[in-house]
């Protein structure tokens, strides 16, 4: 009898933890905020209507520039300048 009575609590605190709870405030703005933030970061929203080719820079000046870049960062950068001023360098107390 007692072993029923444990069987049935265990059942119903188990189900009890199945139900789920109903949000209809906040099913009814998911969603708004990312949208916000969308559209308020869109600077031109029909920019994808504009069939106008893009003006600028020739393929081979860009090119040329890219590769300039690239090569610039395979130096080594300048050491950092340290001014120490009271302290020690390899963090010991002297």
């Amino acid at each position: 009898m007692k072993t029923k009575l444990i069987l049935a609590c265990i059942a119903v605190v188990s189900l009890a933890g199945c139900q789920s709870t109903p949000t209809p405030h906040l099913d009814d703005h998911f969603g708004e905020a990312v949208n916000q933030a969308k559209a308020l970061q869109t600077i031109n929203p029909d920019a994808s209507r504009n069939t106008d080719p893009v003006a600028g820079i020739d393929g081979n000046a860009a090119k040329a520039i890219v590769d300039r870049y690239h090569e610039g960062m395979k130096k080594e950068p300048a050491p950092a300048t340290i001014i120490n001023i009271g302290g020690s360098l390899t963090g010991e107390n002297q």
